[in-house]
């Protein structure tokens, strides 16, 4: 072999190693130079339009040692009853094994009523991170005085008739109305800024090296999800009514640059049902402790829509987010695979998918099913 060749192969078994090297220690540059992100040049394939994660946002660790020294004011919160001790577990052990055990964030776990000794000392041995127990204040919970009982009833009973899931339920009224507009506001999540919104027997299918809150954080972010879809419309037949009437009354509020796009094709004057699934989310409690949504939620409650209807917080949050934020502050986390029977978000990133180890099947990702929205938020960016 002349001298010649041999350099030339030698030049190019560096070059090869490098590749392999800065693949492996870059998530960057290996999902740029993936096989399926160069050849979509040559086949005319469009690729979604996925935000990368910066490498500056995964920090180094081991399988058992704790190695951030940076955390956001943030902690993880589940609602949950004594019964649902068991989906709650399950619920946690993930989301340790798959991210918490790298970052230690509390726990914050509310119930109308008392935990037991028992779930407290089941749920407790899963972390090494701080857990609190907290009970909801009846106020924060319960019907209020002010709703006509017999005209909450006679919507029940007809939702019922129409086999409306959910549609017969006051205490599933009572969370909903919880989750929209109070916890945030009790006394154990008062200290946090930030939060992630966990539920008995869910399931994070992809390893989570890197955090989401210091990502939000620095990124100017304050809400994010990863299951968008529509809502059930006979649940909320005079929500978007309503909303239009606030703006009317408070246009101020109304962002430059807002998500409309995302909720309607008539530039507001019809609802598409579309938002964001909220049994996921990660947002920043100073959005919803804000005059705005506070004046929001304050206008909704009064219509008694929780009750009288089956108005639900994902709507009301994904309403107000996307209409009372810029969109560029609202963030779409490809990478967290993520699961809550019957829908599963499975990363669309081949590399994602691989080097977190994800359990999901990306033919089962419901980004594109039919009754998904992620479709209109991707028009939207």
């Amino acid at each position: 072999m002349n001298m010649t060749l041999r350099y030339i192969l030698a030049v190019f078994g560096a070059v090869i190693t490098i590749h392999y090297v800065l693949s492996f220690t870059h998530t960057e540059y290996g999902r740029a130079t993936s096989l399926s992100h160069l050849t979509s040049h040559f086949t005319g394939v469009n690729q979604p339009d996925i935000t990368p994660i910066p490498d500056r946002y995964f920090p180094p660790f081991s399988n058992d040692t704790l190695s951030v020294d940076r955390r956001a004011n943030a902690t993880f919160v589940i609602l949950a009853r004594n019964s649902d001790i068991d989906g709650t577990v399950r619920s946690i052990r993930e989301i340790e094994d798959r991210f918490n055990r790298r970052f230690r964030y509390p726990y914050v776990l509310l119930n109308e009523e008392p935990f037991s000794d028992d779930f407290k000392k089941r749920v407790s041995v899963l972390s090494a991170a701080k857990m609190e127990f907290g009970t909801i204040p009846k106020e924060h919970w319960y019907q209020p005085s002010s709703i006509d009982e017999g005209k909450a009833e006679a919507g029940r009973n007809s939702m019922v008739e129409q086999g409306i899931i959910y549609g017969g339920s006051v205490s599933y009224r009572n969370m909903c109305r919880f989750n929209s507009g109070f916890f945030f506001r009790h006394p154990l999540m008062e200290k946090y800024r930030w939060y992630w919104r966990i539920e008995p027997d869910v399931h994070f299918h992809c390893d989570i090296k890197f955090d989401p809150f210091i990502f939000m954080e620095e990124n100017n972010k304050i809400y994010a999800f990863t299951i968008a879809m529509y809502e059930f419309e006979k649940t909320i037949p005079t929500l978007w009514g309503h909303v239009k009437e606030f703006i009317k009354l408070h246009p101020q509020y109304l962002a430059k640059d807002n998500a409309m796009g995302f909720l309607s094709e008539t530039g507001g004057d019809t609802y598409n049902l579309c938002h964001f699934w909220s049994n996921f989310e990660i947002a920043d409690m100073s959005f919803w402790r804000g005059e705005a949504y506070t004046k929001f939620f304050e206008y909704l409650d009064q219509q008694g829509g929780f009750y009288y209807e089956r108005w639900g917080d994902a709507p009301v949050h994904s309403i107000a987010a996307a209409l009372f934020a810029p969109s560029n502050q609202i963030q779409f986390f490809d990478q967290i695979g993520y699961e809550h029977n019957p829908y599963t978000h499975c990363p669309r990133d081949e590399n994602t998918w691989k080097d977190e180890k994800c359990t999901c099947d990306p033919k089962r990702n419901f980004d594109y099913d039919g009754y998904s929205c992620m479709s209109k938020w991707d028009r939207l960016l």
